[in-house]
């Protein structure tokens, strides 16, 4: 057994989400529930298959973040892991409605943070055992911080 570190590659720090899946039909579920999300949403998705041909399945209705997508799937290769990157809507919008998709089994994270990878990879094949999301806390937060905070999602439309 090896574990390994896949540094997800996203120079442009889009939104994405990385989970688990179990069925080739994973693809086209997704893809129907991201496009009925927002007419303004644009995503990318490709999702690792485990079994027969094994191939990398992908959609989307923007190149770019397809092209991105397929990329870090390759560079997972780990069977039934999907990743999903997004612009012009966050994953709060949508998170729910894959997690109700379903093939979806488990979603790893949700976020636009440098994000690393920890696979193994055995005889069989490779495996999803973890993520590393963002970075190591630098502190609890003082009211400064707090009101930040507060004054941070009223800005962006996310309370009132």
């Amino acid at each position: 057994m090896e574990v390994k570190i896949v540094k997800i590659e996203n120079p442009q720090g889009y939104n994405l989400i990385l989970g688990q899946a179990h069925f080739i039909k994973t693809v086209e579920d997704l893809y129907e529930t991201l496009i009925t999300s927002s007419p303004h949403l644009k995503f990318g998705l490709a999702f690792c298959e485990s079994s027969g041909p094994c191939l990398v399945r992908y959609a989307g209705n923007d190149e770019e973040l397809t092209e991105l997508a397929k990329s870090n799937a390759w560079n997972i290769s780990a069977g039934h892991t999907f990743i999903i990157f997004l612009k012009e809507g966050y994953p709060i919008n949508v998170l729910n409605a894959v997690k109700m998709v379903p093939e979806v089994c488990h979603i790893y994270c949700a976020t636009a943070n440098p994000l690393e990878v920890v696979i193994v990879e055995t005889e069989q094949g490779r495996g999803v055992m973890g993520v590393v999301d963002g970075f190591k806390s630098e502190g609890i937060e003082g009211e400064k911080e707090i009101a930040d905070r507060k004054r941070l999602l009223r800005q962006i439309g996310y309370k009132l």
